[in-house]
């Protein structure tokens, strides 16, 4: 497992993040979804998050990145949905009469946590701490 750090911390902070199209209208093609990939990828140095996966279905994304600890991962979510959202319509015309009214991504989203041991075995090794091994 390779690490991220700075001067005064080691880090390793992978999420899953899930954006679903408003009323799952199907918008994605390969074609929709690279350029969604691309502002995705110009926006997030700006939050230092780098991308590591990402692939799509017709109405949502998935998308593996990993953050710095100082990110506003919230801002960073507002700022790529908005910039996502004006793009992808003015650049796809035909996103627009699939969409009911002018909004493109859903407010809501799924973001998990991911990456490093399992949360059992976390809770287990955090559990034992202070306990003499025999």
């Amino acid at each position: 497992m390779e690490l991220d750090n700075n001067a005064h911390s080691v880090f390793l902070l992978q999420y899953h993040l899930i954006l679903v199209v408003k009323y799952r209208r199907q918008v994605f093609d390969s074609e929709t979804s690279q350029r969604a990939k691309e502002i995705f990828e110009y926006i997030s140095p700006n939050y230092k998050i780098t991308l590591l996966e990402w692939n799509h279905d017709k109405d949502h994304v998935h998308i593996l990145f990993k953050a710095h600890p100082k990110t506003e991962i919230s801002k960073f979510l507002n700022a790529y949905k908005s910039a996502s959202s004006r793009l992808l319509k003015k650049e796809f015309p035909i996103i627009r009469k699939k969409l009911w009214k002018e909004k493109f991504w859903s407010q809501s989203f799924c973001l998990l946590s991911s990456g490093g041991a399992p949360f059992e075995v976390i809770k287990q090794y955090i559990e034992s701490q202070g306990r003499k091994t025999k």
